[in-house]
């Protein structure tokens, strides 16, 4: 996520064209998903919630974001896993 981060607001190893391309791409993506980031740290927050009762997880390097693929959006999720939780909690 701070890569992509990183990309949006520039480096100093991107042109300006790239990070203008970049940022264009960026408010195009939350135009079309229509997804304000109070709803995606719900949707970061609702997946740690069901993830955690199968598995142990980093959460602070938990990457949630939405990708541009042709004609849709998809959400990809990068989530570090550090073990299987033996027993699952009875909901």
């Amino acid at each position: 996520m701070l890569d992509a981060l990183k990309k949006l607001f520039g480096s100093s190893s991107y042109k300006s064209s790239e990070v203008a391309h970049q940022r264009l791409k960026f408010v195009l993506l939350n135009d079309r998903a229509n997804i304000s980031p109070e709803i995606m740290e719900n949707i970061k927050n609702d997946i740690i919630k069901v993830i955690s009762h199968y598995m142990e997880i980093d959460k602070n390097l938990m990457e949630i974001s939405l990708e541009n693929d042709a004609d849709s959006v998809a959400l990809v999720a990068n989530i570090p896993v550090s073990s299987m939780k033996h027993h699952i909690h009875k909901r």
